[in-house]
C-alpha cells in the first residue's frame, strides 16, 4: 500500500525565496529514488512551504528518511528555516473513483 506524507517548512523571515531555491535544488535526487511517486513543493497561504509525497511503500519512505538525498536537503534547508519541518505520514483511505479519491 502507498504512503502518503506532508512536510511543512516554515521559511525564516526574509528566507522564503532561498528556501524554495534549496527545495528545488534537491529534488531531483529524490525523483530518482525507488519508490518515489510525488515529491512536490507548494506554496501555502499561511507563509509555509509543503511538500507532498507519495511513495510505493512504507520500506520506500524509510529507505528515503534515512538516504542520502534527506540528508543533502536537511542540510541545503536548514539556515533558511524558523522551525523544525512537521512531517505527517498517512495512509490513502481510498473513497470514490481511483483518480478522485486517492491521492
Amino acid at each position: 500500500m502507498s504512503v502518503v506524507v506532508t512536510a511543512v517548512f516554515r521559511p525564516r523571515v526574509g528566507q522564503h525565496d532561498n528556501l524554495v531555491a534549496a527545495l528545488r535544488a534537491s529534488i531531483p535526487a529524490v525523483h530518482a529514488e525507488s519508490g518515489c511517486r510525488l515529491y512536490a513543493i507548494h506554496d501555502a497561504e499561511d507563509g509555509t512551504i509543503t511538500m507532498l509525497e507519495k511513495w510505493d511503500s512504507r520500506a520506500d519512505l524509510d529507505a528515503h528518511t534515512t538516504g542520502p538525498a534527506v540528508v543533502a536537503l536537511d542540510a541545503a534547508v536548514g539556515g533558511f528555516l524558523a522551525e523544525p519541518t512537521v512531517v505527517t505520514v498517512m495512509t490513502p483511505l481510498p473513497a470514490g473513483t481511483a483518480e478522485q479519491g486517492e491521492l
